[in-house]
Order: C-alpha cells, then sequence, then structure tokens
C-alpha cells in the first residue's frame, strides 16, 4: 500500500508543482515514468521528473548504503550490525557477488536510466503548452541527477584521480534510453576512464547550470546553486583549485544558501541546504538499511549498526565543541553495548530523515582548502573561513599559519556520517584508517578493496566489463 501512496503523491505533487489542472488525467503511473510517450505532454514530462527524484530517494542510490558505508569503511564508525556484506565492506574482505554492492550499481544506473529518458525525449515533446523554459528547466534537473549519480559510481568503483591522474577505469557511460538497470548490460560497452566520466559529469553540471533558476522553493529540487555546488566537489576532487575556488565563492555569494547560526537545520530543510533528498514515512526506504537504521541506537527504532568509533570520538573536544554535544546521542549498540551515536538523523522508528547532499558548510570547506592549495584567497583568507566554522561550533579561532591537516580534520567534524570522509582521504592519498585500527596495511590509498567491485552479476551479462584489481 505504502508505494501505490507514494505514486499517487508523487503525481499529485506534480500536478500542483506545474499548474495542469487541466491535463492531468494524461499523466501515467510512475511504473511507465520512462515510456517515451509519457513525454508527449508537460504534465507527463513534469511527472517523470518527479519519478527520477523518487528513485533517488531509495537507500541504495544517495543515501543509507553509500553514506553509511563511508563511515565504516574509513574511520569514523564501527559496523557491528548483523549484515554479512556489510561486514564485509568494513574488514575487507569484500567479494564480487556482493548483493549490496549490486544494487547500489543497480539502483545508481536506475537513475541515470530515468534521466535519460527524460533529457533525450523532452525535446521532441508535441505539446505546444510546453514552453521552452519548462523544458529547460526539466533537462536541467535531469541533468544533475544523472551527473551526481555517475559522481557516486565513480567515487566508489573507481580509484581517485589521485592514482593514476584519471587514467584509471571507471564505469560505463550510458546516454541510450534503457527503462530497466539490467538493461545497462545490453549496451555490451566496457568502462570508460575516469577522466571521460569526469568530463561527462562536468558537461552535465554546466548544462545544468545554465538552464536551472537560481533556486526552486524546495531544497529537494535542484537548483543553479546546487549544480554549481557539485561541480566545485568535482573540482576539488581533480585538484583544480582555481576552478574549484570560483565556484564555492559563487554560491557562498548566492544570498540563497546562509550558513545556520547553530545545529538546529538538520533534517529542517532550512537556508543551510543547497540539495537534499527529501523523505517521509510514506518513501521507499526499506525497512531496516536506511541511515536512521544505521546510525541510531535500537532503543530509539534504530539497528545500532553503527556508532562512533573511537578515533572519531578522540578527534572531537566533547566538552565545548557543539558539532558533537548537539548532535550525539548516547544507547545499545546491535550488540547492547552502550555507545555514542549521531543524531543527525533521528526518526529510526519511521527511516524518514532527509538526505544532506549539498549544504553551505562544505562550500566555506572547499573555498579554505582550494584558496590553501592554491595559493589564492578568493572570498576570504582560508583561516578565515575555517574560524568563522570553528565559531559556529564555539570553538577557540585558530591562529598562525593553517595547515591542510586543519582543514581536513575541521571538515571531518562538520561533515562526520554525511557521506564525506573516505573520498577526503582517499584523494589526499592517504590511509582509510588511522595508527591503531583494523586493516592498516588494507587500506592503504591505492590498496585494492579500497574501491567496490564491478558486480559479478552485471560482468556475466557484459563480458566487455573488466573487473577491479583485487576482485
Amino acid at each position: 500500500m505504502k508505494k501505490y501512496i507514494n505514486r499517487y503523491s508523487l503525481i499529485l505533487l506534480a500536478f500542483i508543482l506545474f499548474s495542469c489542472e487541466d491535463r492531468l488525467e494524461e499523466i501515467v503511473p510512475e511504473d511507465d515514468i520512462i515510456s517515451s510517450s509519457l513525454f508527449e505532454t508537460e504534465v507527463g514530462a513534469a511527472s517523470a521528473i518527479i519519478g527520477i527524484y523518487s528513485t533517488a530517494q531509495d537507500k541504495d542510490t544517495f543515501g543509507g548504503t553509500t553514506i553509511a558505508m563511508d563511515a565504516f569503511m574509513a574511520d569514523d564508525a564501527d559496523f557491528v550490525g548483523s549484515f554479512t556484506t556489510f561486514a564485509d565492506v568494513e574488514d575487507y574482505v569484500t567479494l564480487s557477488d556482493n548483493t549490496s554492492i549490486e544494487v547500489v550499481w543497480r539502483d545508481l544506473y536506475q537513475v541515470i536510466g530515468a534521466a535519460n529518458s527524460a533529457i533525450n525525449n523532452i525535446p521532441l515533446s508535441p505539446d505546444p503548452n510546453f514552453t521552452q523554459d519548462e523544458r529547460n528547466q526539466f533537462i536541467g534537473e535531469a541533468k544533475f541527477l544523472r551527473a551526481m549519480a555517475y559522481l557516486w559510481l565513480a567515487n566508489w568503483f573507481s580509484q581517485p584521480f589521485q592514482f593514476d591522474n584519471g587514467n584509471n577505469e571507471c564505469v560505463p557511460i550510458i546516454t541510450e534510453d534503457f527503462t530497466e538497470p539490467s538493461q545497462v548490460n545490453n549496451f555490451r560497452i566496457g568502462r570508460n576512464t575516469l577522466n571521460e566520466v569526469h568530463s561527462f559529469i562536468e558537461s552535465d553540471l554546466l548544462d545544468a547550470i545554465s538552464f536551472l533558476p537560481s533556486r526552486i522553493n524546495n531544497v529537494g529540487r535542484a537548483s543553479k546553486g546546487a549544480a554549481m555546488a557539485l561541480l566545485a566537489r568535482l573540482k576539488l576532487y581533480r585538484e583544480e583549485w582555481s576552478e574549484a575556488t570560483s565556484l564555492s565563492n559563487e554560491v557562498i555569494e548566492d544570498s540563497n544558501f546562509v550558513l545556520a547560526l547553530n545545529y538546529d537545520f538538520y533534517d529542517q530543510l532550512t537556508s543551510e541546504d543547497i540539495f537534499t533528498i527529501i523523505n517521509t514515512t510514506d518513501d521507499n526506504q526499506d525497512a531496516n538499511i536506511a541511515l536512521s537504521d544505521f546510525f541510531n541506537p535500537t532503543g530509539t527504532g534504530g539497528r545500532g549498526d553503527a556508532p562512533f568509533s573511537e578515533n572519531l570520538l578522540e578527534a572531537y573536544d566533547q566538552d565545548t565543541d557543539e558539532r558533537f554535544i548537539s548532535l550525539n546521542q548516547t544507547g545499545n549498540d546491535a550488540n547492547r553495548e552502550s555507545k555514542i551515536f549521531t543524531s543527525k538523523y533521528p526518526d529510526g522508528q519511521n527511516t524518514s530523515d532527509n538526505f544532506p547532499i549539498l549544504r553551505i558548510t562544505e562550500m566555506y570547506l572547499i573555498r579554505a582548502e582550494a584558496n590553501l592549495r592554491g595559493l589564492s584567497s578568493v572570498g576570504a583568507e582560508p583561516i578565515a573561513d575555517i574560524n568563522l566554522l570553528r565559531e559556529r561550533a564555539e570553538l577557540e579561532p585558530l591562529t598562525g599559519t593553517l595547515a591542510l591537516d586543519q582543514i581536513l580534520l575541521e571538515k571531518r567534524k562538520e561533515l562526520a556520517f554525511e557521506g564525506h570522509r573516505r573520498m577526503d582521504l582517499l584523494r589526499n592519498r592517504r590511509s582509510l584508517r588511522r595508527p591503531g585500527m583494523l586493516n592498516i596495511e588494507e587500506s592503504q590509498f591505492g590498496a585494492d578493496k579500497t574501491i567496490l567491485p564491478i558486480p559479478q552479476r552485471d560482468r556475466d551479462q557484459n563480458l566487455e566489463l573488466s573487473q577491479n584489481q583485487g576482485y
């Protein structure tokens, strides 16, 4: 019943957003969202775009699975749950038939397939009421979501840019329509390089920047600012400091986005948020493996799977740092031991918490790092950006010469449990684990299992897909 309610809600939302009351009856069910006939009308195209966002809500796209794996594959969380597929990731013994990894690959390509259909078919719509501005906005949103899906795939299934200057294998770029994720394999093509995938992502984001409005009155919809922010992240990953600085600075100067005064903004959809995957209790968060399940103790409805690691706890001044004081809770983990958990995703009972993909805090951190490493001071001196965040956390300002390690530490504490830590370590050629933790050797930069395997199921169907080293 939940699925049918959610589909009805999406159709109703499309109806409200695009003021097309007289053509509502033309919308087809969400199951048919990628049929080319859906794009014959403005209303059908509107429902298709909402459908891409619905696909993006799945916990195996931009939500629970990847954010949780980021935390316990690196050094921010311990995985103590019963899912062996996740325990294998934490222990660096993953195999290519890991079913949790299979669905990450599958569901991200499902987002891509839905976006491809919109991008390819909206320009062909014969509806005379479908204005060019509306077409551009919808295409811009689809390109933003496609770019985000390819960036997630690149981050997880390819070594970072720093490994081989981006010449290493990544994932297949597919721009044709396909109605099911499994049909990706019908194209029988191999993997593109990381540079090619990054170039494709950049092209999509530049189009999105040109097509999208400055901000839609809903941080759950893509905007120009969201596309610029995601491109700033990509440029940081590629060590293109000038571009990363310029893009992050422009987002910071956009009055639509404002640094929150305290940490009450989590799950509240405020001007701190640039782009967020919005969830409700009726959305498609599978029971037991959503963000709030991983990160909540058992007494609040969660599984207690991923408490703070001792190493992350030691990184905070627990008596004074509001990023810890305001955002932690104590409860039993999956082994019935008392542990400290984040409280960023409090709804363990209904798994309705939002996924914070981009927020303005990250832009200050990108600007600080890119300015420091690019020997520039666009918008502000790097230490000024870091001290602005420390002031919000009620910490004393840093003085003297700012070091990269200090920026990375502040970023770790600011964005813990939001999916950033693993890539920040890898792109800086660092181990995913700290001294004294397990799997030090296996977690070194460039080690085989710091990235995920191409699912064997897909390789069996597409013999052109090569496997990552070590799998």
